[in-house]
């Protein structure tokens, strides 16, 4: 799959979709999204790895938590977002469990940080699966 995601024209704050053959690559894509609004995904060092463990009542929920983890990791953690490794997604009695690795780099003077992600909001969030699977999110900016 050549395009990971796309941005979309949103009034106020960042829209984009995510793409994947699977859940967990559509997943590891909109985390991708949601970093690159903040900075260059590609020029992170992945010189560091953070294990990440979300639940959800349902899908979209479990999207919610965890882009989430990557708002929070720069901001608690100044932990950079390169990637995320080993998205594995289950369904449980009550809901969903994603556990994954997200590699990256501790902020420094070697980074440009151009933009902030406040929040990921359920405004307009979609998840489709057809042929492929296409997540939609608006990130609050």
């Amino acid at each position: 799959m050549k395009q990971k995601f796309r941005f979309l024209d949103h009034t106020s704050d960042a829209k984009f979709q995510a793409f994947g053959g699977t859940m967990e690559e559509a997943f590891a894509n909109a985390a991708l999204a949601t970093a690159s609004l903040m900075w260059d995904v590609k020029t992170v060092a992945r010189t560091l790895r953070h294990p990440v463990s979300v639940r959800g009542k349902d899908l979209e929920q479990l999207l919610l938590h965890f882009l989430e983890e990557v708002i929070y990791l720069v901001e608690a953690k100044t932990f950079l977002f390169a990637s995320a490794d080993e998205v594995k997604i289950k369904k449980k009695a009550d809901g969903f469990r994603l556990e994954a690795v997200f590699s990256g780099d501790i902020n420094s003077d070697k980074y440009n940080i151009y933009g902030e992600a406040k929040a990921i909001t359920y405004n307009e969030m979609k998840i489709e699966e057809n042929n492929r699977i296409t997540l939609q999110v608006v990130v609050d900016i």
